[in-house]
């Protein structure tokens, strides 16, 4: 099975690297500034003529394809920017790549062919906010011999900070390609990704006929329906004290502007705290990530079958007394691991749809209640008499789900065409009291 698959690694450049480095992630910026400033015109000429009543066909044309962005450079770069042999023409045509696609985005977000939220016209990037990122996708893209350096066009040979054997077995194997490879300044570290395509070996779980359910939330971070707790290790709560500490010491700081919001120049020990507040930062995230992927990769190698719940994250982000915790608990991504995960580890992942009901019934008759407070943390069955832990019996019922999955007009179908509804040990379908949009799928397989 061909997979894209990403490997990053984290560079150890020398001081002569890391300006290197840092120009070709400014020549990218400045390319995608300068291609963005070029369209901007052109719309604005066009407008006008519209307003002079030039007729449709002759109006200037606007060439936002990565094509005519890059035709256009190569016409003036020689002007525009007379030190572009400094760097590889990889940085700025990565820069010019970046603006294509933002303008495409926009545009299909515009005429409506793009599903989700809003996005609005790309914008110019500071050179003060903006993130250093340079991508390269031809020239002298390589790993050592050593496996502990890297190769990248004009920037030569740069020694990482931990050994790239992962990525160089497959690649003496023949099982993988370097598609491409982006540099990244991140938390005060450089990182590399390399981009490839691997040609992973077909693997079966550990339990192939396992169906396990995860209850992902803030308390805990993963109940599973067999009966294990996963606690929820809360990073971000663990390092409040000290990011209170950096922000607090950098507000005393002599910032880059002043009081009236003009701008001025930064002091150095400004731009030391803010360098510590992002390694803090990072350091969060990194274990956020870390510990995730342990947690995926160990469910979708065990259990031949995923349930999990399809969680509204970005309304409960917009709650202001939850936000910070469910940020911290990362529940977005462990699903988006999840999705593809299952699928290299040769199993599937199911997602139960958002108003399925998994806390409020009963996993031993299937009765629902009609309320259940978010504070009470055990479920008491009036019917049964059932009692168990909230977040077990929620698990409970996302495995149940599978079955329902199987049994109704086959996987296949049910993940293309139909509509799942559960059934229960009752005869009852449990359903949510709120309303749900008509078309949407009480589950839907992720991969079948």
């Amino acid at each position: 099975m061909k997979v894209t698959q990403a490997y990053r690694y984290a560079l150890d450049p020398t001081p002569g690297q890391a300006a290197a480095l840092a120009s070709h992630c400014g020549a990218a910026r400045f390319a995608f500034n300068w291609g963005l400033g070029v369209v901007k015109v052109a719309l604005s000429q066009r407008e006008a003529e519209k307003s002079y009543g030039v007729p449709e066909e002759h109006l200037t044309d606007v060439a936002w394809s990565l094509y005519g962005l890059r035709r256009a450079w190569n016409a003036t770069k020689g002007v525009v920017a007379p030190w572009w042999a400094d760097n590889s023409k990889e940085a700025y045509n990565s820069g010019l790549d970046n603006l294509a696609r933002a303008l495409k985005n926009w545009s299909a977000s515009r005429n409506g062919t793009r599903q989700g939220r809003k996005i609005g016209f790309p914008r110019f990037k500071s050179k003060h906010r903006a993130a250093l990122s340079c991508r390269f996708t031809t020239g002298a893209i390589r790993l050592e011999a050593d496996r502990r350096q890297v190769t990248l066009p004009r920037l030569g040979t740069i020694r990482t900070a931990e050994s790239t054997r992962k990525l160089a077995r497959h690649l003496e194997r023949g099982t993988g390609r370097i598609l491409s490879a982006t540099v990244r300044r991140e938390g005060g570290r450089w990182l590399v990704a390399f981009t490839c395509e691997i040609d992973r070996t077909d693997r079966i779980p550990v339990k192939p006929d396992g169906v396990v359910g995860v209850d992902l939330g803030v308390k805990e971070l993963a109940v599973l329906s067999t009966g294990e707790v996963v606690a929820n290790p809360k990073h971000h709560r663990s390092a409040l004290r000290r990011l209170r500490r950096l922000n607090k010491r950098l507000s005393r700081r002599v910032g880059p502007h002043n009081s009236g919001g003009a701008r001025r120049e930064p002091s150095a020990r400004w731009a030391a705290t803010t360098a510590a507040l992002g390694k803090a930062h990072a350091r969060v995230a990194n274990q956020r990530r870390d510990g995730l992927h342990k947690l995926t990769s160990r469910l979708a190698q065990t259990y031949g079958t995923v349930v999990v719940e399809d969680l509204n994250v970005s309304g409960m982000l917009a709650n202001r007394r939850l936000a910070r915790v469910v940020a911290d608990a990362g529940m977005a991504e462990a699903r988006r691991q999840l999705a593809y995960k299952t699928i290299w580890s040769g199993g599937r992942l199911i997602v139960a749809d958002r108003w399925f009901p998994s806390s409020k019934t009963c996993s031993g008759c299937g009765a629902v209640k009609a309320k259940l407070a978010l504070s009470e943390r055990t479920y008491a069955c009036a019917e049964c008499g059932l009692v168990a832990a909230r977040d077990h019996n929620a698990a409970l019922n996302l495995a149940a789900l599978a079955a329902d999955v199987a049994q109704s007009r086959g996987e296949t179908l049910n993940a293309r065409r139909g509509a799942v509804r559960p059934s229960t040990r009752a005869g009852r379908a449990p359903v949510k009291r709120e309303p749900r949009k008509r078309g949407t799928l009480r589950c839907k397989p992720e991969a079948v």
